[in-house]
């Protein structure tokens, strides 16, 4: 068992999901304290969402890192590689701007990060599916994802509070370095096993994967539920970093409870929820986590009515980040299970992308929905946004099958 643990492959998965978490929070909340401290107002912060596009539309060039391999390392590691060293570049380069004073600029090299982010998602996604066995896949992404979480951390509360002694823009350059490191293990990560399938055209590798998906009977149902079901839970994240800060909250308080414990509570609740899973099914725990879900988010309206008030921040982070890491958890378990085995690759780069479309384009009406009602109503509404998605599935899956099921 430990021999399963502690090899090169999986060190290397964990090492990938940080990579991975690493640019989410730096083009997302640690970005959205820099520009709210440098004074830029919550309507521009909130159209700062449409920066994450590239995690929506990621599908549409998915295809062509398939189809065409770079001539160093192998067919995926040289893509990640080449992201990885590109995200170091962008990042020592976005530290020497000014949000306020140079604000077009600052939300171009955001898109350009957020775009060799997305890039490098799909890259690991594949290579994660080729340098593991079918027996180390489920040890591998819990790995990842623990990996993951950590980097969100280490963007999240750790930058936040080196911010607290140093410049943002120098933030930012620790950042980069860090991720010179990831590539520097890429370089030394396994050899990934070759595709049994590889597109030998455009076609093989864009146009069959979707028909495969589409021929399917609820294939609209399936991709309007995935689009949904966290709707509310990503419109609320966004402009809850704004809510701390307007608060009064310090950065040191939202890297301690917010930051920290709020992204130990996150990996809890993915682990709770995992577990949950065996017993509960997927079907079940959709249901259950994303009730979850919806009821947490009303702790933002409670904690704008409350003020800087450090326990009721505390207690409002511990439940929503044990909901969000639940319910985020049955989320990509269900995305997994309907994916086809032989268009794994194209198939999951476009449910992850409709997943990333509400935190991109809906949230982007965030700060001027603040503006105009208020941090209270504003969660309020979060939390009613989420019904549809869980309407949704009476016909994704419906809690009598599942209980038949599981019988």
């Amino acid at each position: 068992m430990l021999n399963q643990i502690l090899n090169v492959k999986m060190l290397t998965t964990l090492l990938q999901g940080v990579s991975a978490g690493l640019p989410l929070l730096l083009a997302g909340s640690t970005l959205q304290a820099w520009m709210r401290e440098s004074d830029v107002s919550l309507a521009t912060i909130g159209v700062f969402a449409l920066a994450g596009l590239p995690y929506s539309l990621k599908f549409l060039w998915s295809p062509l890192i398939d189809r065409y391999a770079l001539p160093f390392l192998t067919r995926r590691r040289g893509y990640i590689f080449l992201f990885q060293a590109l995200l170091l570049v962008m990042f020592f380069s976005i530290g020497v701007l000014d949000p306020k004073e140079q604000t077009a600029l600052f939300a171009l090299f955001v898109v350009i990060i957020t775009f060799f982010s997305a890039s490098q998602d799909i890259v690991i996604d594949a290579y994660r599916r080729e340098a593991l066995s079918d027996e180390e896949l489920g040890l591998g992404s819990s790995l990842y994802v623990t990996g993951y979480r950590g980097a969100l951390w280490i963007s999240g509360g750790f930058a936040l509070w080196l911010a607290d002694f140093i410049s943002w823009g120098q933030v930012y350059w620790v950042m980069g370095s860090l991720m010179g490191l990831m590539a520097i293990s890429t370089l030394f990560a396994p050899i990934e096993a070759k595709s049994e399938v590889v597109p030998r055209s455009l076609k093989e590798a864009v146009i069959e994967p979707l028909v495969e998906f589409f021929q399917r009977k609820e294939a609209l149902i399936i991709l309007l539920f995935v689009l949904l079901y966290k709707l509310g839970d990503s419109m609320a994240a966004h402009m809850s970093m704004p809510l701390y800060i307007d608060l009064g909250f310090d950065k040191t308080q939202i890297a301690g409870v917010v930051k920290t414990f709020g992204i130990a509570a996150t990996i809890g609740g993915g682990l709770l929820g995992g577990v949950a899973m065996l017993k509960l099914g997927i079907g079940k725990s959709l249901w259950i986590f994303g009730l979850l879900q919806m009821i947490s988010t009303v702790g933002f309206s409670l904690l704008a009515m409350a003020g800087s008030n450090l326990l009721v921040l505390t207690g409002v982070i511990a439940f929503e980040n044990l909901a969000s890491g639940m319910g985020t958890t049955a989320y990509m378990a269900y995305m997994a299970s309907i994916t086809n085995r032989k268009f794994t690759a194209t198939q999951y780069a476009l449910l992850t992308s409709l997943m990333a479309l509400p935190r991109t384009l809906f949230s982007a009406v965030t700060g001027v929905m603040v503006e105009g009602m208020g941090y209270v109503w504003f969660f309020a509404f979060c939390a009613f946004i989420a019904l549809p998605g869980m309407l949704l599935l009476v016909k994704v899956s419906p809690w009598v099958a599942n209980s038949e099921s599981n019988s």
